[in-house]
């Protein structure tokens, strides 16, 4: 039996797919091309309407072939979306799919051991939602919050470092309300302490949930990288209480101000949403201009769109498409000038880059890094000298 996998979504759909991949192995199924695939899985996300675009998209011209639907769908999506697969099942149940090839086990779905690829672990150290941001499907389609024991992530973390993986993720939709045994900081010093060579990386972090602690323990932690994802989604107070984000942008901004002071090399990342129901131009402008003070290097912008279920879709999107698109092209404006003159700073340093792919990497502060060298370098750390500044990378010679 010969599978394929498309992943559409975060990195916890990409964490989900490699436990897929390992248990499909186990049951002697062989991964193979989209082409020869006997089995077509689509891992996808409904969280925002784009994505669930994308499976429309991929599944037209999909035929003779088993098709299976996962991962984070919505209840009234998957009903719309079942007349183009054969099964619409869920993650969690995976070692129970009603597939005729597979061995029915007690085993739970994070007992799995991933089948990784490439210098990246990704490790969910929990699943679910408590938020209930009112844009959100996450605690719709994931559920609750559930965070496993830490020693579950340990000995993960342990076995993928052993196995030559250079960059260990820990994901979870809120990782600073991680209660797995111990604290989220706790958990970020215990990996911290594992032995070898390698960098840690977390997303994401509530700024309801972010401590002085958390902030202590990034600086003194040498494995985890100056570079954090802070979500804000709006720049207004009135939409944010909207949005269901207990915080104003004023507390928002002192946590920034308090990473800086302590971490001058942190690069923050955020996600925004524009375009919210109701959102006016001023309160836009706002948002505008915490761009302008927060001094963001990197920006994940989505346009607003109702998801169903969630507390927003009862308000009307009264907000043009033409209108989120240009907001959107307004923030990047501003993101690309910031990062210009961030990334100039870096022009004439020497830094440690992993490489990614061939003449590609990423610097601690998860910068792209373009330069000449050999293949055989993937998954392994290099020096760089950086020799020129972009708005979204930097290029540098190999040392």
């Amino acid at each position: 039996m010969k599978y394929h996998i498309i992943t559409l979504g975060c990195q916890m759909n990409k964490n989900d797919s490699e436990r897929i991949a390992a248990f499909l192995e186990k049951n002697s199924a062989k991964e193979s091309s989209l082409q020869d695939a006997d089995i077509v899985i689509v891992n996808a996300c409904s969280v925002r309407k784009s994505a669930t675009d994308k499976i429309h998209g991929k599944m037209k011209d999909i035929k003779g072939k088993t098709k299976i639907l996962t991962g984070c769908v919505l209840e009234k999506e998957r009903r719309k979306l079942e007349k183009h697969f054969h099964y619409v099942l869920s993650t969690k149940d995976l070692t129970s799919w009603p597939l005729p090839f597979l061995k029915k086990e007690e085993e739970k779905f994070f007992d799995i051991k991933p089948k990784r690829k490439g210098y990246c672990a990704y490790i969910a150290i929990m699943t679910g939602c408590d938020n209930f941001c009112s844009y959100c499907a996450v605690p719709y389609t994931k559920g609750r919050e559930r965070s496993r024991d830490f020693k579950e992530i340990l000995k993960e973390a342990k076995e993928a470092v052993e196995e030559g993986h250079k960059e260990i993720w820990l994901l979870g939709q809120n990782v600073n309300s991680y209660k797995g045994g111990v604290s989220f900081s706790e958990l970020l010093r215990k990996v911290n302490d594992i032995p070898g060579d390698f960098w840690i990386r977390f997303t994401s972090s509530h700024p309801k949930d972010f401590s002085e602690d958390l902030i202590k323990t990034i600086k003194e932690c040498d494995k985890v990288t100056e570079y954090l994802n802070l979500p804000v989604q709006s720049g207004d107070d009135k939409i944010l209480k909207a949005m269901n984000r207990p915080y104003t942008v004023k507390q928002y901004k002192d946590i920034v101000n308090m990473v800086r002071d302590s971490i001058p090399e942190i690069v923050i990342s955020t996600d925004i949403i524009v375009g919210f129901p109701g959102e006016k131009e001023s309160q836009f402008r706002n948002t505008a201009k915490l761009f302008n003070e927060a001094q963001f290097e990197m920006a994940y912008i989505s346009c607003y769109s109702p998801r169903p279920g969630t507390a927003a879709e009862k308000l009307e999107d009264n907000i043009s498409c033409e209108e989120k698109k240009r907001r959107e092209r307004v923030l990047t404006e501003i993101l690309k000038e910031t990062v210009l003159q961030k990334n100039k700073k870096q022009e004439g340093r020497d830094l440690r880059v992993l490489v990614t792919e061939k003449n590609k990497g990423r610097t601690r502060g998860h910068k792209t890094v373009l330069f000449e060298g050999p293949s055989n370098l993937i998954g392994s750390f290099v020096d760089i000298k950086i020799t020129e500044a972009s708005p979204w990378g930097l290029k540098g010679e190999l040392l």
